[in-house]
């Protein structure tokens, strides 16, 4: 894990070793080992759309003058607004929520669906079989990032996580803690 890029503990951060958190399902003695969101760039889309609706609205506000009285026109904005902003919100949390946890014991995918529905994926380093990364695309290797999918054995949920930054240097750190794993049993 020495090689990894140094991680920057920033509000915005999508690759963080060692973070210092806890979470919902955390084990006495687990350690994280790397905190994982989709890197920013994937989040670009949802920016550039919400810088479009306000330019949108910006120039709707030239036309609307002529159809609409001044007090229509500002409920009409702040419905508009209420709307952008909320849009914006709801897409900012499901980035910051949607995260993968590497950790000593267990490798953890947490993804929110909507607002009010969370799945948990888990798995055990002693399950997991196979790693697989995919990347492709010019922004993906531009950028390095890629999704990596754990494979368990039998019945076991799989984990993936989803346009992480660095996904080689994931797989090798999982493949580190297999190779302790395996040598420890």
């Amino acid at each position: 894990m020495e090689n990894n890029p140094k991680s920057v503990n920033k509000v915005f951060f999508s690759y963080l070793i060692h973070p210092q958190i806890k979470f919902e399902t955390y084990e006495p003695g687990e350690k994280v080992i790397l905190l994982l969101r989709a890197h920013p760039v994937t989040q670009l889309h949802w920016i550039i759309n919400s810088i479009i609706l306000f330019i949108v609205l910006f120039f709707i506000n030239f036309i609307l003058p002529s159809f609409l009285l001044l007090n229509q026109i500002f409920v009409l904005n702040v419905f508009i607004l209420v709307f952008i902003l909320s849009f914006i919100w709801y897409s900012f949390l499901n980035w910051y929520f949607n995260v993968g946890i590497i950790t000593n014991k267990r490798v953890i995918d947490v993804d929110f669906h909507g607002i009010l529905y969370k799945e948990v994926t888990v798995a055990r380093l002693n399950k997991i079989e196979d790693i697989t990364v995919k990347s492709g695309g010019y922004f993906a290797s531009l950028f390095d990032y890629g999704t990596v999918f754990t494979q368990t054995a039998g019945t076991e949920a799989n984990v993936e996580f989803i346009n992480i930054p660095f996904p080689s240097l994931v797989v090798q750190n999982i493949n580190q803690l297999l190779g302790k794993k395996h040598g420890s049993q």
